[in-house]
C-alpha cells in the first residue's frame, strides 16, 4: 500500500490561511499602572518564529525630577565664569619725612666745635661780658689728673675756667673748674650731674651762670 505525498502547494495556502487568522486575534490587555498595552500574536506550529512586539507609551516614561535639569538647561542656568581681574594697584605709600637730627646726636667734635662754643661766645655777651677766647682739646683734668675732652676759656683779667667731660660724648660725667689770678684752679665742681637730658640749651645756660656767679661778666 503506497502514501500519498501531500502537496507543498496546498499545505502553504493552508498554513498561510491560519496565521492570517491568528494575526487578526489580538490578546492584550491595559496594564492598570502605566498604560502599557503589550500585543501578543500567538504562536502556531510553524517553521516561522513567534512575532513579539511591545509598545510602551510616552506615559510610562519616568518622569525627570522636577529638582534636577538637563544638562541643555543647566549649561543655559551656569553663571558665566568672571574673567579674571589682576587686584587694583595700591598708590605708594608717601614716605615718612625723617626729622632732622637733634644737636646733641651730633659727633662729639662737632657738636663741641660748632655749635657749644659759638653759642657760649655770644650768650656771655648777652649777659654783659667780653667775648671769651675758647676751644676743645684733650689734657688732664684740673685738679684732679686724668685724660678728659675739655672747653677751655680765657676772659679778660686772666680769669680762666675749664668745662671738662670725662669721656667724648656730652652725656658723660662733667666737671667745671674755675682760676683767676693767673693761678691753677684748687676745686673741682660736678656739672649737671642730676639732669636727665643733656642739652645744648642747658649747657650753655649754666655755664653762663656759673660765671656770672663769679662775677665775672657785666657789671659787678
Amino acid at each position: 500500500m503506497f502514501l500519498q505525498r501531500p502537496n507543498p502547494t496546498r499545505l502553504n495556502q493552508r498554513l498561510g490561511r491560519t496565521i492570517g487568522t491568528y494575526r487578526k486575534k489580538r490578546i492584550g490587555e491595559k496594564w492598570a499602572g502605566g498604560g502599557q498595552i503589550s500585543t501578543v500574536l500567538c504562536s502556531i506550529p510553524s517553521t516561522r518564529p513567534a512575532l513579539v512586539t511591545e509598545r510602551v507609551s510616552s506615559d510610562s516614561a519616568t518622569p525627570e525630577d522636577p529638582g534636577t535639569s538637563s544638562p541643555r538647561q543647566q549649561s543655559k542656568r551656569a553663571p558665566a565664569t568672571p574673567l579674571s581681574q589682576s587686584p587694583p594697584i595700591a598708590a605708594p605709600k608717601p614716605k615718612p619725612k625723617t626729622k632732622p637730627p637733634a644737636p646733641e646726636d651730633k659727633p662729639f667734635d662737632e657738636f663741641v666745635g660748632q655749635l657749644l662754643i659759638p653759642a657760649l661766645v655770644k650768650e656771655v655777651q648777652v649777659y654783659g661780658g667780653p667775648a671769651p677766647e675758647l676751644k676743645l682739646e684733650s689734657g688732664p683734668m684740673p685738679v684732679v689728673g686724668g685724660d678728659c675732652w675739655m672747653v677751655k676759656g680765657n676772659l679778660p683779667g686772666e680769669r680762666r675756667f675749664w668745662l671738662c667731660f670725662t669721656d667724648a660724648d656730652i652725656k658723660s660725667t662733667k666737671t667745671v673748674a674755675i682760676a683767676e689770678g693767673g693761678g691753677d684752679p684748687s676745686l673741682l665742681e660736678s656739672f649737671l650731674i642730676d639732669e636727665r637730658k643733656i642739652t645744648l640749651a642747658l649747657l650753655v645756660s649754666r655755664l653762663v651762670q656759673r660765671l656770672n656767679g663769679q662775677k665775672w661778666l657785666g657789671p659787678n
